[in-house]
């Protein structure tokens, strides 16, 4: 029977062990660069999502970045009118998810929770509740009236500016302001988890 020295021990323990931790490795930068997961805490932006959701987030939807930083590597392209996206709170120490409703360039007026962007009402001609950002078709939620107004907002170029669906129920960019395309820390693509019904896949 051969007897193991305590060196040889131990690298055998690291050589038991080594996979496992490189997977672990791998997990934690993918979940850093790539994608990740996002529990929603409130109702500002039901309907479209329910406090208690679980959302999947693509972090490399607009550009990728150093590996548990913020430093961006690499760019591809800024968000668009209509998508949800998670970001870090500008005012609290907290993760924020909203939709992006105005880009750099847009000019931004917000009557009773409804927008006009660059002079053009996004509330669809059929239903005042509804609001149309080229494709997709959003369900505002107004049960709380439509929050605070804004007068006349130029958003600046390479910033955005975030609401909540459910707009007088929303801290957001009427209170915070338009916040840098590279604060973005990614998209959400869709509700994987349900609040109160389980596993799921939905579409944001």
């Amino acid at each position: 029977m051969t007897t193991l020295t305590a060196r040889q021990r131990i690298w055998k323990i690291a050589g038991d062990w080594m996979p496992a931790a490189l997977l672990l490795g791998m997990l934690l930068v993918a979940r850093s660069t790539l994608a990740d997961h996002y529990h929603v805490p409130t109702g500002s932006m039901e309907s479209a999502l329910r406090p208690g959701d679980h959302v999947l987030v693509n972090k490399a939807a607009y550009g990728l970045r150093i590996p548990f930083t913020k430093r961006v590597i690499a760019w591809q392209e800024d968000p668009k009118r209509g998508d949800v996206v998670v970001l870090d709170s500008p005012e609290e120490e907290v993760r924020l998810i909203k939709r992006v409703v105005a880009v750099g360039g847009d000019y931004v007026v917000l009557r009773a929770g409804r927008l006009i962007i660059n002079g053009k009402p996004l509330f669809t001609g059929y239903d005042p509740f509804k609001e149309r950002f080229g494709e997709r078709v959003v369900n505002l939620n107004l049960d709380q009236g439509g929050g605070p107004d804004l007068a006349g907002l130029t958003v600046p170029e390479g910033h955005v500016l975030l609401l909540g669906d459910h707009r007088g129920a929303s801290r957001d960019g009427r209170w915070f302001g338009t916040v840098p395309v590279t604060e973005i820390y990614g998209r959400a693509k869709s509700v994987f988890w349900r609040s109160n019904e389980g596993p799921t896949w939905l579409e944001l």
